[in-house]
């Protein structure tokens, strides 16, 4: 890969470490990602994000309980819950919302647990990390009832432009994946290129959908600059505007600090 430009900083705003992630992250950095958002999706997963914040430089951790993982319930919510009574310090609650594309958990589960965790995030004023999948109409209803959490972002990104204005109608930040770089992303391009400055976060989802040129293979965090480059190429401004764009954007949602403060 060829060095990234010293002007550019890049925050990958929605990844899934593992507890190997150590060797990931030392790359994403020399590679100019200043900081890495290790997603929590169930109680176990979010407690070793959790570790990985404590233990690795430029990390930080979200907690919560994936849609595919709702029909674990309440025990699941509470348990997450303690782990803020207990001290820990998530940056978000999330990634939580609706899936019906793959129907893991019954709809009604997931509905219940996207609902608690928007109250959970209200509860602590941290931000909300949404997973939204053929889910539109009934996560803009989920979100309507609940009242949006400020901060909240639409993560990987799937759909056009009138579901990037509902979102933000409703105050929240779209973040994009390397979905954006695919070849028939045609519409989630149109929502890259209409969103505000101010309203746009740029993601990994590693180890899931390597952008191109490096689809086919397992993701890493280091490579959230070519998700960089495809969302330049459709708003029609410079790489390094999106980087500067997406990092200010992502430190602001996830009170993070300024990018230099990742140690």
């Amino acid at each position: 890969m060829n060095p990234v430009p010293d002007a550019e900083v890049w925050v990958d705003s929605h990844c899934h470490l593992t507890n190997g992630g150590a060797d990931l992250v030392a790359e994403a950095r020399q590679d100019g990602v200043a900081w890495i958002v290790d997603i929590g999706t169930d109680v176990e997963h979010s407690i070793a994000a959790l570790e990985r914040a404590r233990t690795l430089p430029g990390v930080v951790a979200t907690i919560g309980l994936h849609p595919h993982d709702a029909d674990e319930g309440p025990a699941a919510l509470d348990a997450l819950e303690r782990l803020i009574a207990a001290g820990e310090t998530p940056v978000a609650i999330g990634e939580c919302g609706l899936d019906y594309y793959y129907e893991h958990s019954d709809r009604a589960a997931q509905r219940e647990a996207f609902a608690a965790q928007i109250a959970m995030a209200h509860r602590y004023g941290l931000t909300l990390v949404i997973h939204s999948r053929d889910a539109w109409e009934d996560t803009f209803d989920v979100l309507d009832a609940e009242g949006v959490p400020p901060g909240t972002v639409f993560h990987c990104f799937t759909g056009g432009s009138d579901e990037a204005r509902a979102a933000l109608d409703r105050g929240a930040s779209v973040s994009f994946s390397g979905i954006v770089s695919f070849r028939n992303a045609g519409e989630i391009r149109d929502a890259a290129a209409l969103v505000p400055a101010d309203r746009y976060l740029v993601e990994t989802d590693a180890p899931y959908l390597a952008p191109v040129p490096k689809r086919g293979k397992q993701n890493r965090p280091s490579w959230v600059r070519f998700v960089g480059e495809a969302v330049a190429a459709a708003r029609g401004v410079p790489v390094a505007q999106v980087a500067a764009e997406t990092t200010a954007n992502a430190v602001r949602v996830f009170g993070l600090g300024s990018a230099s403060t990742a140690t």
